[in-house]
């Protein structure tokens, strides 16, 4: 994770985990549907507000990644949201094609457990 330049009233209301992450819950603006799960730091955080384009911090890959650079699956950003604690964010966007890299429109799929 590199240095942000996320403005420090808004980096002062995050609380982070000890990786210094939040999640992310990336849901479509208009429909109100829950699309997926991602994670970000201050930078990913500051790179989303600045390009309106979902960016993320991948866990796997310790890399930032903008949500259908190589997919063309992309997200706009239309909004972003903390939650009342700091410590979750509520990412709306539009989505354009599927939102989960299995193919699928959102990573919620996978079949019900209830």
């Amino acid at each position: 994770m590199s240095v942000t330049n996320l403005d420090p009233d808004i980096a002062a209301r995050l609380k982070r985990n000890p990786d210094g992450l939040l999640p992310a819950i990336v849901q479509q603006h208009d429909t109100g549907e829950v699309l997926m799960l991602a994670w970000m730091d201050d930078e990913a955080l500051h790179r989303t507000l600045t390009t309106r384009e979902g960016t993320y911090w991948s866990r796997s890959r310790g890399e930032y990644w903008v949500k259908g650079a190589t997919s063309g699956h992309t997200q706009r950003v239309v909004s972003v949201a903390l939650d009342c604690d700091g410590d979750t964010l509520l990412v709306r966007v539009d989505q354009t094609g599927a939102a989960c890299h299995t193919g699928d429109h959102t990573c919620f799929d996978a079949g019900r457990l209830l």
